[in-house]
């Protein structure tokens, strides 16, 4: 039979760990069993007892759903770098504001008229800020343009980017990183729009003797063609995949409730804020530049994000929606790899977040005993990654069986 030393509580306990008074017992296995909460935040507090802790910052609160109460809190309040669970906030906030069937529109609309297969007008691409427009979309704009009789274009092909302000970076952003376009026009990715729009009309036999400009949209247009994807699509590869442009694309879509035209990024703070307002959030500091967490100007604290976790729980519309999209642990998207041999694997559904120095970790977890947790990790000052994401699978293990230790 196995045997263990294990922390009996005597006295002094706080129903949020770190003063018990123990001592040391050999028992067997099966005669002990601490009580829930207690296993949880005994085995939290023992892996608090780290040296990583010497030498770098950690804020952690999990949150009960199922009890409404705070299980565990350490560093809490400190304001951190969220990195990538920023978009939680970007994710929440949209499906509050637009809803999972809200549409990411690029149209294709023309002025002038069409006489024997001439078109003497221009043609003007609309630009909605869709990041998964891809060839296909492109190839129903040219067929649009041929079953509209055209042969020849004579005017303008007309690129209109007034949905979003005119920077392609987001504030903060590191010039030499990887960064994505944001543009209101992109094709695969990429801001070659216009360009590709024309070369696809000449491969099919178009004549174009048309300049590539930028301008606004005239009143007196019709539209030919019209492609889209909705939030629920989008929201699928920005959580699972963390991808940077489709959140930055979901940032500017919510800013665009603000005001007619251009969004800007100052106008998805404010949206950011009006959620968070709703999820209980005041006198938290915080501050939000991005809606991808690039930005080196990002900061929030686990309590603000475990409150604005507890929001969307209770928004079955929200939950619903952000719940799959979010990775599960040891199974797919950026936590595929991780705790895949741990009593976690699937039962932890969160958002990761990696940049330099800082590893983050939010989401919701099922504990064996059926209570649903929500959770935030943000280690900051980590030169080694891997150093904080092991401490991180370490407190989702505990979460997902506070007595379970090792291979027992």
């Amino acid at each position: 039979m196995k045997r263990y030393i294990f922390a009996i509580i005597f006295a002094g306990c706080s129903s949020l760990g770190l003063q018990a008074q123990t001592e040391n017992v050999v028992m067997d296995t099966a005669e002990v069993r601490l009580p829930w909460p207690q296993n949880l935040q005994t085995r939290l507090d023992t892996l608090l007892q780290n040296s990583l802790f010497e030498r770098s910052q950690l804020g952690l609160l999990v949150y009960d759903l199922t009890a409404d109460s705070i299980l565990y809190r350490y560093g809490e309040k400190q304001t951190l770098r969220p990195a990538s669970t920023m978009k939680l906030l970007t994710a929440v906030t949209a499906l509050d504001r637009l809803g999972a069937t809200y549409q990411f529109r690029t149209s294709l609309r023309y002025s002038g008229t069409v006489e024997d297969s001439v078109l003497m007008g221009d043609l003007y691409c609309v630009g909605g800020m869709d990041p998964m427009f891809e060839t296909i979309d492109m190839n129903a704009f040219v067929e649009s343009v041929l079953r509209l009789g055209v042969k020849t274009i004579r005017g303008n092909l007309v690129a209109v980017t007034s949905f979003k302000e005119e920077p392609l970076l987001g504030e903060g952003w590191c010039w030499d990183d990887d960064n994505p376009q944001l543009t209101p026009l992109l094709v695969s990715r990429k801001d070659e729009f216009m360009n590709r729009f024309r070369d696809m009309l000449r491969a099919a036999g178009v004549e174009v003797d048309a300049p590539i400009t930028t301008g606004t949209l005239p009143k007196e247009t019709l539209t030919i063609c019209t492609r889209s994807h909705t939030l629920r699509e989008i929201l699928l590869p920005m959580m699972k995949d963390s991808d940077n442009l489709y959140a930055e694309s979901v940032f500017y879509q919510a800013a665009s409730t603000v005001t007619s035209r251009p969004a800007t990024a100052a106008h998805g703070r404010q949206v950011v804020k009006e959620t968070l307002g709703k999820a209980g959030v005041k006198d938290i500091q915080y501050r939000i530049a991005d809606g991808s967490g690039l930005s080196l100007y990002n900061y929030v604290t686990p309590e603000l994000m475990v409150k604005l976790l507890v929001y969307a729980y209770r928004q079955r519309g929200i939950y619903m929606e952000l719940f799959p999209a979010l990775p599960v642990a040891g199974q797919d998207g950026t936590l595929k790899k991780r705790m895949v041999k741990s009593v976690a694997n699937g039962r932890v559904r969160a958002k990761t977040g990696t940049v330099t120095g800082v590893t983050t970790l939010a989401g919701y977890c099922t504990s064996s005993n059926g209570h649903i947790l929500a959770f935030s990790i943000m280690n900051q000052g980590v030169l080694k990654i891997a150093e904080g994401r092991n401490f991180q699978d370490q407190v989702c293990e505990i979460m997902s069986d506070p007595n379970r230790y090792g291979n027992d």
